[in-house]
């Protein structure tokens, strides 16, 4: 394949796979509560440099880290922001401050990190650059995830007009708590 078919191939591939994944749901509920700059640039961070690990490393990066222990990692941190998501109420009430730019910033990044490194798209980048040339593959998948991810804070934002804060910020508590439920159960049933 030529190098715009395989960026365009790396591009449909991980934008449908990527579209309403755990990725774009992180970036929505985030963007509900905090300034969208924040989160998109944090997600444009983490996916190129897991970009840059699918195709540097190829197939041999999911064995970096154990699958359990990133998957504990992930259901520890979507867990404790679902708790938080339910904390803001009160933070609204006290008159509480936001998070920093930044402390967003670290807080998606590592989110997204974490909840993307060995996932299907991942591993889909890695056979694609296996055969196709990295580059161009790394663009496309790089582009796409960032797409979903701006899609997604564009929609989180748009929802705020229509629904109220406060069941945006519940809702988004009770999404983070199940992705941490099922992040746990994987990582259960690996070390079972």
């Amino acid at each position: 394949m030529d190098q715009l078919g395989s960026f365009a191939g790396a591009f449909l591939l991980v934008f449908l796979a990527e579209f309403g994944d755990k990725s774009q749901l992180v970036c929505m509920t985030l963007a509900t509560r905090y300034r969208p700059l924040p989160v998109i640039f944090a997600a444009v961070v983490a996916f190129s440099v897991l970009n840059v690990l699918a195709v540097v490393v190829g197939s041999v990066a999911a064995t970096w880290l154990p699958r359990s222990v990133v998957l504990t990692v992930v259901a520890v941190l979507f867990l404790w922001f679902g708790l938080q998501s339910f904390r803001a109420e009160e933070d609204e009430e006290s008159g509480a401050l936001g998070l920093s730019g930044k402390s967003v910033f670290l807080s998606a990044l590592m989110m997204l990190f974490l909840a993307e490194l060995g996932d299907k798209t991942q591993l889909a980048v890695m056979g694609l650059a296996s055969t196709e040339s990295p580059m161009a593959v790394w663009l496309g998948a790089t582009l796409a995830l960032i797409a979903t991810s701006v899609i997604g804070v564009i929609a989180g934002r748009a929802l705020m007009r229509y629904v109220s804060v406060v069941w945006l910020h519940r809702v988004s508590g009770v999404l983070f708590i199940l992705f941490g439920i099922y992040a746990a159960s994987e990582a259960i049933s690996l070390l079972l």
